[in-house]
């Protein structure tokens, strides 16, 4: 718990220092790219299948309880068992989903993107509301879902990097909720910087997570 509250400010930098930095840059520059040559409103049109938007409407719920319920119940586990490693995976997914959502807030606050239930039909892909809180933190760009769920998927890959059946479900489990959402409730570009952006803050997460684990029995010692 207390470094899940020491380490968070910091966290918060380093999403954005150096190279992954350039990261953010990349996804809002693949996001004009689509939106300019038309593949987010293609690709809106090419999903508005009823049977596909039945099988990924579910990814907009599992997506918003998954990362509500899974640290709880990781921290439940590791305490009742005694096992650090279980509760030091709940701490750093809700360090990971609090940052990605912070993050995804921050930009939806200031880019106030209009989504495509605003009005379903029409062509609202180059539609952003750009200054501070004209969108609200809800509607705009990149996918809140998605970030969070790629901070998650990443973090567990940070975490656990012999595991990869653990990181393959994971990946798996973040893919299914962005392009869940990118059929339903965002454009195809808010999934892509989500994805990106979700991925930078959960390796930032895991590896300090990871870093504090590898120095602790240095400092016990």
């Amino acid at each position: 718990m207390r470094f899940f509250v020491i380490s968070l400010p910091g966290n918060f930098i380093d999403c954005f220092r150096g190279r992954r930095l350039v990261w953010h840059v990349v996804a809002i520059v693949l996001t004009v790219i689509m939106v300019l040559a038309g593949l987010d409103w293609r690709y809106f049109l090419a999903t508005r299948s009823p049977e596909l938007r039945r099988w990924m409407f579910p990814a907009v719920h599992i997506g918003g309880l998954l990362p509500l319920v899974l640290p709880l119940l990781l921290l439940f586990l590791g305490g009742i068992f005694r096992q650090l490693k279980t509760v030091q995976t709940g701490w750093s997914l809700a360090q990971a989903e609090i940052l990605g959502s912070l993050i995804s807030s921050c930009y939806k606050a200031l880019t106030g993107r209009a989504h495509p239930m605003h009005s379903p039909g029409a062509d609202l892909t180059h539609i952003f509301r750009f200054g501070f809180l004209r969108g609200g933190v809800f509607w705009g760009w990149p996918s809140s879902h998605t970030t969070i769920a790629f901070a998650m998927a990443a973090c567990i890959c940070a975490l656990f990097p012999r595991q990869k059946w653990l990181g393959v479900c994971a990946l798996l489990y973040a893919l299914y909720v962005g392009v869940g959402v990118s059929m339903t409730i965002h454009w195809l570009s808010d999934f892509v910087a989500g994805a990106i952006i979700g991925s930078v803050i959960g390796f930032v997460v895991g590896r300090s997570f990871n870093a504090r684990e590898a120095a602790r029995p240095k400092l016990h010692g």
